[in-house]
């Protein structure tokens, strides 16, 4: 198990400059992590136009605030953007994010992973970091409702927590993505022995314990907490509780978890951290 933050990046100053200024962005996993994908934050001026075209990748977008719209460059649709919208963007989509007035934070995850010191080259790509994922004929946009009603959600029998597959292993991006929600007081112990995990607090505040030492880690918007197969922990919601959950191998949309806490194998699992 491993812990990062947004906040401690933030309060570090240490953004990197991208969309040629345009943009900040704030990096906590990397290529380095041995998960198989990066996970980032996006700050994005209001008012502003980003002209971007990711040839060598593909890239996982959730709206976590502000409003504006997603442009295909090649056919020229356009898609509103808001807080709860996913988007994915690979090698076939130059595009354009553009803001209205209010800031965009984007949480973006990246397969290949990006190694972290990337900034965009005059097309708006980054260099090849790794073997691009398959992924769709083009870039798509998914809400939360979508991948509810393609029956990619879960709830345990007593409503205490809820998942929505955003992504799954049939997007062949190399992992998955859910939105899930935990409600104040749920707790629970789990241990993914077939697959890494990442967790990113949106909202509230979670205590996470590892099992191994019995180290307590209270966690709240903007930190990340990452198990693997050999990290037994358990789960404690202070409050409600809103988690982006990234996967690898990726899930099929429809696992549950056993008695262990463990969801069954679904792919090789990553090395995980050296």
């Amino acid at each position: 198990m491993f812990i990062r933050s947004f906040k401690a990046v933030e309060d570090a100053g240490d953004f990197i400059s991208i969309s040629h200024g345009k943009s900040r962005a704030l990096r906590v996993i990397l290529k380095g992590d041995g998960l198989g994908f990066s996970l980032s934050e996006a700050r994005c001026g209001a008012g502003n136009a980003s002209k971007l075209w990711y040839k060598n990748h593909w890239e996982a977008n959730y709206v976590r605030a502000g409003k504006g719209s997603l442009v295909s460059i090649r056919t020229g649709q356009s898609w509103p953007l808001e807080p709860g919208i996913l988007y994915c963007v690979g090698p076939n989509d130059p595009h354009s994010v553009v803001n209205t007035d209010d800031p965009l934070r984007i949480v973006s995850v990246f397969n290949p992973p990006i190694e972290g010191n990337e900034t965009h080259d005059e097309d708006g790509a980054y260099p090849p970091t790794g073997i691009v994922p398959a992924g769709h004929a083009g870039m798509f946009v998914r809400t939360q409702d979508e991948a509810r009603d393609a029956g990619n959600f879960m709830a345990t029998e007593d409503g205490m927590v809820t998942s929505v597959r955003m992504l799954t292993a049939s997007d062949k991006l190399g992992f998955s993505l859910n939105r899930v929600r935990l409600k104040a007081s749920r707790q629970q112990d789990l241990w993914y022995k077939h697959h890494w995990e990442a967790n990113l607090v949106l909202e509230g505040i979670l205590d996470v314990t590892d099992r191994a030492n019995g180290q307590l880690h209270s966690l709240q918007a903007g930190d990340v907490y990452c198990v693997g197969p050999e990290d037994r922990h358990h789960l404690s919601a202070r409050s409600d509780v809103e988690l982006i959950s990234i996967f690898n191998p990726p899930l099929s949309g429809q696992e549950k978890h056993d008695e262990d806490g463990s969801y069954p194998p679904t792919g090789p699992v990553p090395p995980g951290p050296g």
